[in-house]
């Protein structure tokens, strides 16, 4: 069965009626075996960005060790130096970026927090402010995010050491997080 030619095939035909043809010989076909090919780099999708992120951090984290002092939270990554502590405590780092975490829920709360340190790891950011809140507005009264937001900081190789802020960034509505360089 031979299929008509369309319109295209004609034209082409009779634009190269009168071509000849190359022989072999002056043909030459240069090989690059040496190179191997790169690799696809795929394509990525904002949404699932933050798919990524939100899943970085788990609610049911449970911490191998957190320093209490007190009713006030406190945590440094095993290697570090405690004088990172008095030194986060007493402001030696300027706080250079904050957010407020109040009114959120908690699943909206963690994108938030992992899409924060995230941004602030790669603006070359050091140290931060998360306002958390005291759980006034919460069922119970009880300050769920703040429990929560320790095991998520916990969870972020980004995060160094963590403090209760001082009275007037926050009190224990808030925590100061020490990221590394």
């Amino acid at each position: 069965m031979i299929k008509p030619e369309n319109d295209d095939i004609k034209l082409f035909r009779e634009s190269v009626k009168d071509a000849t043809p190359l022989s072999k010989r002056h043909v030459k076909v240069q090989l690059d075996l040496q190179r191997p090919k790169p690799k696809p780099i795929p394509k990525k999708f904002p949404r699932a960005d933050q798919q990524l992120l939100a899943d970085s951090l788990s609610d049911h984290f449970i911490p191998a060790y957190e320093l209490e002092a007190g009713e006030a939270a406190v945590y440094l990554r095993a290697g570090h130096s405690p004088d990172i502590l008095n030194k986060l405590r007493r402001g030696h780092w300027p706080i250079q970026a904050a957010i407020d975490l109040h009114g959120m829920m908690s699943d909206q709360a963690r994108l938030y927090v992992s899409t924060f340190i995230s941004d602030c790891k790669s603006r070359g950011i050091r140290c931060v402010r998360i306002v958390h809140g005291k759980g006034l507005s919460s069922r119970n009264q009880e300050p769920i995010l703040k429990n929560k937001l320790r095991s998520w900081l916990m969870q972020k190789d980004e995060v160094i050491a963590y403090v209760e802020a001082k009275k007037q960034d926050g009190g224990s509505g808030a925590m100061i997080v020490l990221l590394k360089a």
